[in-house]
């Protein structure tokens, strides 16, 4: 059959209940919560292993992509293609570019559909319930993931079985689907047994979705086609028509499709899955103490239980507590209920509502070239320290409102600075006066690390003027 099947791993959501550590630019899927690999690296190596396993489609938005791609390097894993969603419009069309990406390799193509921020504690029973569920996209059904409910959840949809497939106890016909119930209504739905929760994975044939999507959504296909045929390549990248993707209706594949076709089906599993969506879905599934406490970085506990307590930056006490959330980073501070997890949501909607910054990206900010993170700031001047990756460059660009200072600390940096060049080693410095051209670039082999101190009247991240960039940035 060809190469089998294509992950295509959506990466688009923001993640904003695991605030302060979850933000609009480094959004929970990038982050390592639950081991060494992020919730994105761990969903493209937990299907890696799997027979006629083909490098998987990847669908974010402009922000994430170079997030994507470095984070994939790091695993080892090259994608087949990585398109940008120029604006989000929910999960039906990034399928459908998906779907139409697969076809073009394969016109045979199965698709395997996974959020990237989902979590999944036995890989192994995922992987063997994913190969059914395959080959039930093999005959032409649209199969979805049905997790065996542990608790009446209120934060999860849920699906119907209805009638059993060709005799089977694993798989059946989807009867209907339910939205997020309120606790009563989830406590029926548990103890009917009939209900799965709806984790949001699928499998099909990337022509029999298109297919339904035709039948079902005719201009929201046509708009996906139109954005993708009229698509662009930027770099390593397809960055999919804005005009024409932002005519395409934005809806779930649930609403759009999975909900009135005739052939959606439900394979069971109980994988230790998790959407990790809010502080005390995390805790749930992370590693306990015999007090039911969590903890990640320089904690102490005394006389605690039922607690999740990250240090990020330094180190956290707790005493006689019960049943919190505290999540320190250097910029912020929460503490919450655990059981009222699912409010945090409300503190970024007041950060947002205020204008402030906390809720749209740390101290550290990651770039295609390294990164920077903010140490002191105050009245005309602010002080940054970077990382410039081996190899790698920061745009030729100039600034109106501030001047830069560039102190080395460890590495070589080549200078760019009018129309000279210079190097600049170790405890060396240089200037760059407002309104000269300069571009700082690492051409070693280890990292390097600057303190650069701007100053000015004006020193926000937009006075920048761009005359070239290597990741074609505006």
């Amino acid at each position: 059959m060809g190469v089998g099947f294509y992950p295509v791993i959506l990466s688009g959501g923001s993640g904003t209940r695991l605030w302060p550590m979850s933000r609009k630019l480094l959004p929970k899927q990038f982050l390592a919560l639950l081991s060494e690999h992020t919730l994105f690296q761990e969903t493209a190596l937990r299907v890696k292993p799997m027979e006629g396993c083909a490098p998987p489609i990847v669908v974010c938005n402009d922000e994430q992509r170079f997030l994507a791609a470095g984070q994939l390097r790091e695993i080892g894993v090259g994608p087949a293609i990585t398109i940008l969603e120029p604006v989000g419009r929910n999960t039906a069309p990034a399928i459908a570019v998906a779907a139409l990406a697969a076809r073009e390799r394969e016109p045979d193509a199965l698709l395997l559909v996974l959020p990237s921020d989902h979590t999944v504690t036995k890989p192994e029973v995922f992987r063997k319930d994913a190969a059914k569920a395959l080959e039930l996209a093999r005959q032409g059904h649209l199969a979805t993931f049905g997790i065996v409910p542990q608790a009446p959840e209120t934060g999860y949809g849920y699906i119907e079985r209805g009638q059993a497939l060709n005799g089977a106890n694993d798989s059946w016909k989807v009867a209907s689907f339910r939205e997020k119930p309120d606790r009563a209504t989830a406590e029926s739905l548990v103890a009917s047994g009939r209900f799965f929760w709806n984790s949001g994975m699928f499998a099909f044939s990337a022509a029999r979705y298109l297919q339904e999507l035709e039948r079902l959504r005719p201009e929201m296909l046509a708009a996906a086609r139109q954005a993708y045929a009229s698509s662009v390549r930027d770099l390593d990248f397809v960055r999919l028509n804005r005009e024409a993707f932002a005519t395409c209706p934005s809806d779930s594949i649930d609403y759009a499709v999975m909900e009135k076709t005739a052939d959606a089906v439900v394979v069971q599993t109980d994988p230790g899955w998790s959407d990790v969506g809010t502080w005390q879905a995390l805790w749930a599934v992370s590693p306990q103490d015999k007090a039911g406490n969590v903890t990640a970085g320089d904690v102490h506990l005394h006389d605690a239980s039922g607690c999740y307590v990250r240090a990020e930056k330094r180190h956290v006490s707790a005493i006689g507590v019960q049943d919190l959330v505290i999540v320190e980073t250097d910029d912020a501070l929460l503490v919450v209920p655990k059981e009222r997890s699912q409010d945090v949501k409300d503190a970024v909607g007041h950060l947002e509502a205020l204008s402030r910054t906390e809720h749209v990206s740390h101290t550290r900010v990651y770039r295609p070239w390294g990164y920077y993170e903010s140490i002191d700031a105050g009245d005309r001047f602010q002080v940054k320290r970077i990382m410039v990756k081996p190899g790698e460059a920061l745009s030729l660009q100039m600034h109106h409102h501030r001047a830069e200072h560039w102190v080395v600390v460890s590495g070589t940096a080549k200078v760019t600075r009018g129309e000279e060049q210079v190097l600049i080693s170790e405890n060396e410095s240089t200037y760059i006066p407002v309104g000269v051209k300069h571009r700082l670039e690492n051409p070693g082999k280890v990292p390097l690390y600057l303190i650069e101190v701007q100053s000015g009247g004006y020193l926000g991240e937009d006075d920048i003027v761009r005359f070239e960039d290597r990741y074609k940035r505006g």
